[in-house]
């Protein structure tokens, strides 16, 4: 594919096996010292968002960070320490080759979490 991609984002609840709903993500631009907000959405029930966070032919080179409001999402059903141990999980990553897809999901329990580009 040429020209420019999107950017999407999935969350996995690995503790309970299953997709992670209502889970409220946002996206950041990053330049310098300064960070912009792009966007914000809540993760469905399959745990993606409704639209991709950058559509198709928009996504452009750069610096971004995925902000995962995790621990309302945990202490939603118990399974969240008091305090949390996790609050917010923040993915930062950089944008170079714009001619795939950027696929970034966040794999998580209440003590620990993972990612990974994906397709």
């Amino acid at each position: 594919m040429s020209g420019h991609s999107g950017l999407t984002t999935h969350v996995l609840d690995t503790a309970r096996g299953r997709p992670a709903a209502g889970v409220r993500v946002e996206l950041f631009r990053v330049e310098g010292t300064e960070r912009r907000r792009v966007t914000e959405a809540v993760t469905n029930g399959d745990g993606r968002t409704d639209a991709p966070l950058i559509e198709r032919g928009s996504l452009s080179p750069g610096t971004f960070e995925l902000t995962f409001h995790v621990a309302p999402y945990f202490e939603g059903f118990g399974a969240a320490s008091q305090p949390p141990f996790l609050d917010l999980v923040t993915l930062r990553f950089t944008v170079g080759d714009t001619s795939g897809h950027y696929h970034v999901p966040l794999v998580m329990t209440p003590w620990s979490y993972s990612t990974y580009r994906g397709s």
